[in-house]
Formats: structure tokens, sequence, C-alpha cells
């Protein structure tokens, strides 16, 4: 496998890793970067551009990141709040008054964010048609009844999030969440990250197509870890908060058509290169290129502060939450216990580690079963943790 870019002086570990990635692990496309300091220090990638093709990944290849799109669009709420503009503590209904129907009139900001609003399931799914009309997805939200008592317990709120988010953005400032990214983070930070793909990227094929690959065997004569039972039955049950949840849009938009690129929705369909998740979370923490921080201090702390933490109810495993963030954690392991960002179901994450001055994006072609800890990207935080140390 061809491996282009390149790593600093000690990142090593992080270049034997990737080319590891793609000869043990499956990988058939994909980038991963790393900042330290503001500074790029891990900017590599390879493959194919498309899951099913052989045209090679280049140096400007973006694809969908899934839920890591939930990290990015975090930010959006929390520098409202830092601008003065968004209560966190103040009831959803304050700024979305038809929110409030159907026993949800006590659903803080702060539940939206933290997976505690108890509106992880929609009693009747959206098609894929409704899904990509930006008003559908807020009204069956407003519309659904809580199935717990909201801020009593978590439940990864894996679609819904995202119609929450938005409404509450689009509320304040008049703009959809994917606009606000634009003209407030992505455009001054250079980023290439976009959350509804602007026509002329489309054009000029930014965008790889992706697709579910498999998990190769493993070596030797072990048997291949399985889900725990308990897991593998809530993923099976139609019935369950689990399966209800990532069928709240049912079937699922196919993720390679234009129309769905174009769109915006803040749970799962962003799209950016490696460099350009890596390269927000890095301004999350500090300056980058002469651009300030976009966290002060107080919405630093406030991202990763736990809010949510123990048995999830949709996920069925232990979980940890900030505002926005998943917090490092046996669900989805970052570089230490003050990281915070977000995986991608099946590949993608992105994340920060502010103790260290790391921040990480690794994006993938190649959808795995995997939802919260993919081996591929683990297998390279575990080599920038290595580099750290060494």
């Amino acid at each position: 496998m061809d491996v282009h870019g390149t790593v600093a002086e000690g990142f090593e570990p992080v270049r034997d890793a990737f080319v590891r990635n793609f000869a043990a692990l499956g990988d058939r496309g994909a980038a991963v970067a790393v900042y330290r300091d503001g500074r790029r220090v891990v900017d590599l990638w390879g493959g194919t551009r498309d899951v099913d093709g052989t045209e090679p990944w280049e140096r400007g290849t973006a694809q969908i990141m899934r839920s890591a799109t939930k990290g990015v669009a975090a930010a959006v709420p929390l520098l409202l709040h830092q601008r003065g503009e968004l209560d966190l503590d103040a009831p959803v209904g304050e700024y979305w008054p038809e929110f409030k129907a159907r026993g949800k009139d006590r659903v803080l900001v702060r539940h939206v964010l933290n997976h505690r609003a108890g509106l992880p399931v929609l009693d009747r799914p959206l098609t894929p048609e409704e899904a990509l009309e930006p008003s559908k997805g807020p009204e069956a939200v407003a519309a659904q009844a809580p199935v717990w008592a909201p801020g009593t317990d978590h439940g990864y709120h894996a679609l819904t999030y995202g119609w929450m988010l938005d409404e509450l953005v689009r509320r304040v400032t008049g703009h959809g969440t994917g606009e606000w990214i634009a003209s407030e983070i992505a455009g001054p930070l250079g980023l290439d990250l976009w959350l509804g793909l602007p026509a002329e990227e489309e054009a000029a094929g930014r965008t790889g197509r992706v697709g579910r690959i498999e998990a190769p065997e493993p070596a030797g004569a072990g048997p291949r870890l399985r889900p725990k039972r308990s897991v593998t039955e809530a993923y099976d049950d139609p019935s369950s908060l689990t399966r209800r949840a990532f069928a709240a849009i049912t079937p699922f938009p196919d993720q390679n058509d234009p129309a769905y690129r174009a769109a915006a929705l803040p749970a799962t369909n962003g799209i950016a290169t490696a460099a350009g998740l890596a390269r927000f979370y890095a301004s999350l923490i500090g300056e980058v290129d002469g651009v300030p921080s976009l966290f002060t201090p107080e919405t630093l702390a406030a991202a990763r502060t736990e809010e949510s933490a123990g048995p999830d109810r949709v996920l069925v495993i232990n979980t940890r939450f900030g505002l926005g963030y998943m917090l490092h954690g046996s669900a989805s392991p970052f570089l230490s216990p003050g990281s915070f960002g977000h995986p991608g179901r099946g590949g993608a994450l992105g994340f920060a580690d502010p103790e260290s001055g790391i921040a990480f994006g690794y994006v993938t072609n190649g959808f795995r079963k995997t939802v919260t800890a993919d081996p591929r990207a683990q297998a390279l935080v575990r080599a920038v943790r290595a580099a750290q140390s060494s």
C-alpha cells in the first residue's frame, strides 16, 4: 500500500500503525491527521478515494464522518452560550415553543447536549425524503413524547440529537447549523469541513464513495471477539430503544447520494478531510495559525465536564458525555482522561486532548459494524499515545 504525506520527528509510530491498518485491519481508503499545540505533525492518506473504486485517495479527499459530525455541531450551541445568546440551563421550549408539547416543558438545552432529553426515538420514523427537509425532523421531535423523564437518565440520541440542536440554533440565530459552521468556524479557520456540501465542492469531486466493509479474519487460530449478548440482542430487537434510535430514519438514505451530502443533518452527515477534522479540534483548545482558540477556558471546561455516565439506555454499554462530546472511557477511548471528542459509527474519529495539546482526526471510506471504538482508529490513537510518551 502506498501511503502518502508526512509525519514530524517522533510521530513515526502513527505512520506505522496507519500502514498496518491497510495490511491487517482492512482499510481501503483513509486519512489521519494530528495537530500538536496548533501545528500539524501528522498528515497521512492512502488507498482509494471510493470504497468500491480504484482512483487513489488524494490530499484533499473528504468523507462523510457519520456521528463524528456531532462533535463539530456541538461547538455551535457552546459558542452561542459563550457569546451570551443561548442559556444552557433554559428550557428548550423557551426558544422553541412548539417543543413543549407532550411533557417536554422541562427539557433543558443542556439535556439535548448530554443525551438526557429522553427523546432518542420517533414513534413514526421519517422517510429518507422527509429527513432531508430541514423542518421535518424538528417537527417530528416536537411532537414526540419522551421515553423517560427528561434529565433523569441518559441514552444516545443517535439521530434526534441533530434535529434538536439544529432547530435551537435556527431559533437563536436564524441560520441552520451548517450555515453557521461555514461562516463562523470553517471559513475563518480554512477548514475542509462541511455540514451540507456546497454544489461547487460536489462538482469538484471532493467526496469519495463510502460503503460497508467486513472486518478481516483475525490472524492465527484465535476466535474473533463477539459483542456481549445484551448488546447483540438490543441491536436485533426491533422494539428496543437501540434499534428504534438508529431507525429514526427508515430506510436510511444513500450516503453517496449528492442530495444527502448537500443536506445538513448535524447528527450524522458532516463531511471533512482528516486534516480539517483535526484542525477543528485543535482550534477548540488553542491558537491555530494566528486564529485564537474558539473556546474560552470556561467553555472548554463545560464541554468536557462529565454530565452523563454509566449504563446507556440506547447503546447498552457504559458511556460518558460532557456537553455534546463523548469523554474518554471504555466505550470510546481517546488519548487520556481529559480528552473529549466524538466517534462516527463504523470508523471516523475526532478528538482533542488539552493537556497534551493534541488534536486528532481520522476518516475512512469503509464503514465497519463498530459503533464507538473502531479498531483502526484505536490503533492510531495508541500510536499517538506511544509517540507522546517516547
